[in-house]
């Protein structure tokens, strides 16, 4: 008889760990960010009708709010969109500009902001609007540590997003990682942007993304640059800054001059 359990036990150990090893094929209905390196640790990219999270500390809240925007606008494209905001942000870091969301392509016109009195009224009305199959995604923003989002509130969260195939995204600002149902959770701080004129400040986002949790594969850190036009992720351009041409003005003689110089 013992013999027998031994061998069953070690059958169902080893279909866990075919199920939970990684795999080079992509899992299915994927949402793919556009980095490749993310997306090939992902195995194809964000899962929809899931709960993911991100982390930031206080004063990284900005980059952290423009991710997550990036986020909801690729699983959501268009759909409407309910961010859950509580009602002391504005406070802590401004209000939602409509602008800028635009400016990373969501349309502020299917984005609903709905303001809680606590954490308490936050999670109810995340877990209602998650109940509504015609929303594309549910923001839930908090700051700081709070006990109510625990791992039974995270379990909801996610039972939730799978009944209604809603995704979840859970924004947590100056907060400490805990243990959660969570499909993916990341650690968002802001990158520093190439160099350049006061002609070209204005570059795309680049975001330094920590991906620290990964139900299904490895995790890993990436630079992911924010492609306005296109409305996804990608790796950070090789050449930022447009190449100067050769001056009109200057002869082919001038040329061949400083080509010998170079070579001596």
């Amino acid at each position: 008889m013992n013999g027998a359990r031994t061998a069953t036990l070690a059958s169902l150990r080893g279909s866990i760990a075919r199920i939970e090893a990684p795999s080079d094929a992509n899992l299915p209905n994927r949402v793919a960010l556009g980095h490749d390196g993310a997306d090939a640790m992902l195995r194809g990219g964000l899962a929809p009708a899931a709960l993911h999270e991100v982390f930031a500390a206080g004063h990284q809240g900005g980059a952290a709010t423009g991710f997550i925007a990036g986020l909801a606008g690729l699983i959501s494209p268009r759909k409407p969109l309910v961010w859950v905001r509580q009602d002391f942000s504005d406070l802590e870091s401004g209000a939602l500009s409509m602008r800028g969301l635009a400016e990373l392509g969501l349309d502020p016109r299917l984005l609903v902001t709905v303001r809680a009195a606590d954490v308490d009224s936050g999670l109810r009305t995340a877990a209602d609007a998650l109940a509504c199959d015609a929303l594309g995604a549910v923001v839930l923003e908090v700051w700081g540590n709070v006990r109510q989002l625990d791992l039974v509130a995270s379990r909801k969260l996610t039972l939730a997003a799978q009944a209604s195939g809603v995704s979840a995204l859970v924004l947590r600002i100056a907060a400490t990682p805990i243990p959660s149902t969570a499909e993916t959770r990341w650690i968002v701080r802001a990158a520093h942007s190439p160099p350049g004129t006061a002609a070209s400040v204005w570059g795309a986002p680049r975001f330094d993304a920590e991906l620290v949790r990964n139900r299904h594969g490895p995790v890993g850190r990436w630079i992911m640059e924010w492609k306005c036009d296109e409305c996804q992720f990608s790796e950070p351009s090789a050449y930022p800054q447009p190449l100067a041409a050769t001056p009109a003005h200057r002869s082919h003689q001038a040329e061949a001059r400083a080509g010998q110089r170079l070579a001596s």
